[in-house]
């Protein structure tokens, strides 16, 4: 069975958590992260490249050990360092690695103090107010992990939708190569650009002796058929992730899709403008009483009732219909209306290429500009730049942009907000650069009035122009910090300044809620990879699905406009 780059990733990630829990060398941890991140930036799956012949250690951060564990795995489906370690420390502590807030470090002291193994006695303890005692705990975070306990005891699993995206379209290849099958689309929450999905609804237009749907069963990667018939059938894979199929008639086409994509609330409005012209309206069709009027298109579904075709992302129940009425829907960003980048690192911090090299794969994608924003000082752990260290680069970026052609790079630093609101480097530096991009990576817990004046005072500094990933959250592994969110944006309008969009998709942050205040407010959004190596840059898909799920038009991206106008934008926010 193939073993996808998200396997590896995932593989070398719980080797990380387990050897942190039974509190391993940190070097060693870190390498496997390191590893874990540059095996989801491989060009291409790990299997094709070992299958031809490429040497894995050429790519940065993969050393011969982990291209050893990388072989093995993919040869034997594990590797024995992990099965070492699954004999030295308990399996379900694994389980309380999916509470938010508690990381490795913190489960192994609930381990080794309290000899907590799995979340019903981490619950007791928790009740009986055990916890507050601990190195790192406290009432409040004894509080925290109730409440996210309770919260995951609701949840299924999720998974984001880039990962579900590494399952799931390699499945519709296979499924479009049935007999018979004229197009497989993937619907539901997928299809809408959610940052996680709870499961796949994948719909196939194929005729009644069409193989497609035992096709389906017989997929190598599916480890349980559910239900199998005619017309719908569920399995899961086995990575966990269930997946619906339905095949449909090609008249029943566009209902269908229109049906299974959603959102529920959103059908439900088109159902009820459906009823109130005398039409019926479900997965096979529109109908004036038995009669089929329209369903072969989702064109022709919206059309019925007297409404353009509105894009899948905006099916939330969020006044798009009411705009699509008046003529008033936004037109969307695309991709390409990209023009640069505006956060990333190099090897000078913790990026896996340099300069030249994060450059050329710029230009490479058809980009305008670059802006190098490597790490402050204040992440050691990172190799984080000094003032002098700064300054060097500068001249180095000067040197280069000299002899670069087809792309520029623009002078900046992912500048560090300190607790009391500072800025991690002095303003004599700060002062050269083209923009300045702040960021919380620390100090989370500060409360809602504390974080949030926190960084209102450091978007007043003269020298500021990007709030990176406002609000710190990783999606299913730490939720964002309390901060008044609404106050940000107003702030912003206010000062000039601007707010990130962070394509990674472990942040997405900003959420799409949140895009739309900022639209609403004026606040340009900077539609951001944040990339740490070339294949990074191609992240932006990613934060396009998120800003268009937020209405964001070009003309609301930051990072649309060419560096003509760019560059008074970004002056403004520097004092000059």
């Amino acid at each position: 069975m193939p073993i996808h780059n998200e396997d590896i990733a995932a593989h070398f990630e719980e080797i990380a958590d387990l050897l942190e829990i039974k509190g391993d060398n940190p070097f060693r941890i870190r390498a496997y992260r390191n590893g874990a991140r540059a095996v989801r930036a491989l060009p291409r799956s790990a299997a094709e490249l070992l299958k031809g012949g490429e040497d894995l250690t050429r790519y940065p951060d993969i050393g011969e050990a982990l291209a050893t564990k990388i072989a093995e795995l993919l040869r034997t489906g594990t590797t024995q360092a992990m099965e070492n370690l699954r004999r030295q420390i308990p399996s379900s502590l694994e389980d309380l690695l999916r509470i938010p807030g508690l990381g490795p470090v913190r489960i192994r002291t609930l381990w080794h103090e309290l000899g907590i193994t799995d979340l019903d006695a981490l619950e007791a303890a928790a009740r009986a107010g055990r916890l507050r005692g601990l190195p790192g705990f406290g009432p409040k975070t004894e509080q925290k992990v109730l409440a996210a306990i309770e919260e995951h005891r609701k949840k299924k699993r999720r998974f984001l939708r880039s990962v579900a995206a590494e399952y799931g379209e390699p499945l519709a290849d296979w499924l479009r190569a049935g007999r018979g099958v004229r197009e497989v689309v993937i619907a539901g929450s997928y299809r809408r650009g959610r940052d996680t999905v709870g499961d796949l609804d994948v719909l196939a237009v194929a005729p009644d002796r069409s193989d497609v749907m035992t096709r389906f069963a017989g997929y190598e990667e599916v480890a349980e058929v559910v239900s199998l018939g005619p017309t719908r059938a569920t399995v899961v894979l086995r990575c966990g992730l269930q997946v619906d199929l339905r095949r449909v008639r090609p008249e029943s086409f566009g209902s269908a899709l229109q049906y299974f994509t959603g959102s529920k609330a959103h059908s439900i409005q088109l159902r009820r403008r459906a009823q109130e012209r005398g039409l019926k309206i479900n997965e096979y069709g529109v109908f004036r009483d038995e009669r089929r009027i329209a369903g072969d298109t989702e064109e022709s579904v919206y059309a019925a009732v007297d409404l353009p075709w509105i894009p899948p992302e905006l099916r939330e129940a969020r006044g798009e219909i009411e705009a699509a009425e008046r003529g008033r829907l936004p037109r969307l960003v695309e991709p390409g209306d990209i023009r640069g980048e505006l956060h990333c690192h190099t090897t000078a911090t913790d990026g896996r290429a340099d300069l030249e090299a994060m450059a050329l794969a710029a230009r490479q994608r058809g980009l305008e500009y670059l802006a190098i924003t490597d790490h402050s000082q204040r992440l050691t752990m990172v190799g984080g730049l000094d003032a002098d260290a700064l300054a060097r680069q500068i001249e180095t970026i000067d040197r280069l942009n000299e002899r670069l052609t087809g792309i520029t790079l623009l002078k900046g630093v992912e500048c560090d907000i300190l607790e009391d609101g500072r800025l991690d480097l002095p303003d004599a530096v700060l002062a050269r650069l083209d923009l300045v991009v702040g960021a919380v990576h620390s100090h989370f817990e500060l409360s809602r009035r504390a974080q949030t004046d926190r960084i209102l005072r450091a978007m007043d500094h003269p020298h500021f122009t990007l709030l990176a990933h406002p609000t710190g959250r990783l999606i299913g592994e730490r939720p964002p910090y309390d901060v008044d969110l609404d106050r940000l944006i107003r702030h912003a309008a206010e000062r000039g300044c601007f707010l990130e969009l962070n394509s990674q998709p472990r942040r997405l942050d900003l959420d799409d809620l949140a895009c739309m205040k900022a639209r609403e407010a004026g606040v340009l959004v900077a539609i951001d990879t944040d990339a740490h190596s070339e294949r990074d840059l191609d992240l932006r898909i990613h934060g396009v699905l998120q800003a268009r799920r937020g209405w964001l038009e070009a003309g609301d991206v930051l990072n649309t406009r060419p560096l003509a106008e760019l560059r008074p934008l970004l002056a403004r926010t520097m004092g000059r």
